[in-house]
């Protein structure tokens, strides 16, 4: 039967995973914070936290605000341990030092922007990542029951068999935070949680993140400007300007706050706009010096209403020190299960997605008929040798350029939403990079089957198995050699630059494969050029795949220049003797990007989530 949700779409929990756990509440200190960017080559650094203070309490729903530039999200991050580069300070958990691989155990990080599987329902994303971030002792029924009441109480039961891509934007909010519940975090992190929200979508949202903080969780989330209904939801409320703490205390408080500093709030007036307009600057810089004294940068905890909170000072803080990066993080489940749960994953996204499923199969196809219809019945001709070169080289071209281009343009969003999820401990890195690298080799070796079969059977190539065979073995390998290019590419570009860059190299690429400028033309000291173009392995490996061993062509005109193949072969600078070595290159070359891909994916999403 289907639960009953109330009218904010939310319903009280039964239990099972939101349940009463006092005895494993964490409260959250920081003293002396910093956090220094760097402002570019030669141009020195810049502090965006200037040795802040503060404490964010267990059932507490904690609003960090302030103006845009205030440091709010940096403050999150570096409190979640999303971001370590160039922070310093003390950070505890329970009052004592704050260890990332346990404290990353206990808490989650919900970014600004849904990262969420678009092609997957509600159920399919909540079952998988139940199966990621559930150990193997619980039993599919337990995880079935977990599943359904976090919907329910979330008001997304009704969702479960909808596409996340046709969800609302506060449904897809709710999924992003039921997604994070399901291993029961007792600390929640949000970035802006209302961004984008209409005004009843940002009330359902806060009341459930009240919900969750008052069963016992600490929840701090950063939000902008909210209206006077929403400010008041919050329990506590940390206030940022230009990198320093305004105001640290409760949302109650707040007015009294000010009216002691004789900054009193103007009647009817939201008290959340009127700190924001102080935290701007907009009544004078002095105001802020003068808030910022008063609460000394956040040691000041006298407002929080919490008579047992100890003062930041009193508080069990060791001498400020750069934050350690070593982590040794440990998963719920096995890298066996990992695999499993996200080769499942893949295979429904496969189904599914139409442009790195359908639409390369289909281009393929497309493309196999356009250039065996430009070059029909050629492959046997002996005066259309040359045009035979050319086709060679055309399909090479096809495989490189679609399949590379493709990479780059996907491969971005999937890396935002590997970064949420691998900082959230649901696998390891190199769980999803085999997944990734399995689920792939069917559909490439499929589209390029079709592609050489019809490509073959059109230009008369050579009716021979063994040739066939090498053909479409080449192609598969330039194939998976692109696919790995553009990997390397979308994993350290964004998609703008990885669009410029692609190309670039796709020329730099076919100026050393030796169509157009003959090999033995090229430069003495650009020889090594010709040696790491992929594209030269690949046509010589097709030119002998076709050529080698071939006796005398058919000449269907007056004169054939190049019936006898190894004219033809010594004007291009080729020989049919090499097959063997050009697949040993290209298997290298595979190897070699596969592993430089993975690395580099690995930097791009420690560069981020600062390990």
């Amino acid at each position: 039967m289907e639960p009953k949700d109330d009218s904010n779409g939310l319903c009280e929990p039964k239990g099972l995973f939101i349940k009463d756990r006092k005895q494993d509440q964490i409260e959250l200190r920081f003293k002396n914070l910093y956090y220094t960017v760097s402002l570019g080559f030669g141009k020195g650094t810049k502090d965006v936290l200037k040795n802040i203070n503060g404490v964010f309490a267990p059932s507490q729903l904690v609003a960090i605000m302030g103006p845009s530039g205030a440091g709010k999200s940096s403050l999150l991050d570096v409190i979640s341990g999303y971001n370590l580069r160039g922070v310093r300070g003390n950070v505890t958990v329970n009052g004592e030092e704050r260890r990332l691989d346990s404290f990353r155990r206990l808490s989650c990080y919900i970014q600004q922007d849904d990262r969420l599987q678009p092609l997957l329902t509600v159920n399919e994303n909540m079952h998988i990542a139940a199966n990621l971030k559930l150990s193997k002792d619980k039993t599919q029924k337990y995880k079935d029951a977990v599943v359904d009441e976090i919907l329910s109480t979330l008001g997304l039961y009704k969702c479960k068999a909808t596409r996340t891509a046709r969800l609302s934007g506060g449904q897809k909010k709710r999924l992003s935070i039921a997604l994070e519940l399901i291993n029961n975090p007792m600390v929640m992190f949000l970035d802006e949680p209302t961004t984008g929200l209409d005004s009843s979508s940002c009330s359902q949202c806060i009341s459930l993140l009240q919900l969750l903080a008052h069963q016992g969780r600490t929840i701090i989330c950063t939000i902008h400007q909210p209206s006077a209904s929403l400010f008041q939801m919050f329990d506590q409320v940390y206030i940022l300007s230009q990198g320093t703490c305004l105001y640290q205390g409760s949302t109650g408080n707040v007015i009294p706050y000010l009216s002691k500093l004789e900054l009193p709030c103007p009647l009817y007036h939201n008290p959340a706009d009127f700190v924001i307009e102080l935290a701007c600057g907009d009544h004078g810089n002095d105001k802020i010096e003068k808030m910022a004294k008063e609460i000394e940068n956040g040691k000041c905890v006298t407002w929080t209403g919490h008579s047992d909170l100890l003062a930041i000072n009193d508080a069990p803080l060791g001498a400020p020190k750069k934050i350690s990066k070593e982590v040794d993080v440990v998963h719920e489940t096995s890298p066996y299960n990992q695999l499993k749960c996200l080769l499942h994953r893949g295979f429904l996204k496969c189904k599914r997605d139409p442009d790195l499923t359908y639409l390369r199969i289909i281009v393929n196809i497309i493309v196999s008929v356009l250039l065996g219809t430009l070059f029909l019945q050629i492959g046997d001709d002996g005066s259309k040798i040359f045009d035979n070169y050319n086709l060679l080289f055309s399909l090479l071209m096809h495989h490189v350029g679609s399949t590379l281009m493709l990479n780059i343009i996907n491969f971005p969003a999937e890396i935002s939403i590997l970064t949420k999820e691998h900082f959230n401990r649901w696998y390891s890195l190199k769980s999803y990079y085999i997944a990734m690298n399995i689920l792939d080799i069917p559909i490439t070796t499929f589209g390029c089957l079709i592609f050489s079969v019809i490509i073959y059977l059109m230009t008369g190539q050579p009716l021979e198995w063994n040739r066939f065979g090498m053909f479409t073995f080449i192609c598969w390998l330039m194939v998976l050699i692109s696919q790995s290019l553009g990997f390397i590419i979308g994993a350290w570009f964004s998609v703008i630059n990885g669009n410029f860059v692609g190309p670039i190299i796709v020329v730099l690429l076919m100026v050393f494969s030796g169509f157009g400028v003959n090999l033995r033309d090229i430069p003495y000291l650009l020889k090594w050029g010709t040696e790491i173009s992929f594209l030269r392995y690949g046509l010589d490996a097709l030119v002998a795949a076709m050529y080698d061993k071939r006796g005398i062509l058919p000449c269907y005109t007056l004169y054939c220049h190049y019936k006898y193949p190894s004219k033809f072969l010594d004007e291009v600078a080729m020989t049919t003797d090499h097959f063997n070595y050009d697949v040993y290159a290209l298997l290298i070359t595979l190897l070699i990007t596969r592993v430089v891909a993975y690395f580099l994916l690995r930097l791009r999403v420690r560069s981020r989530v600062s390990l």
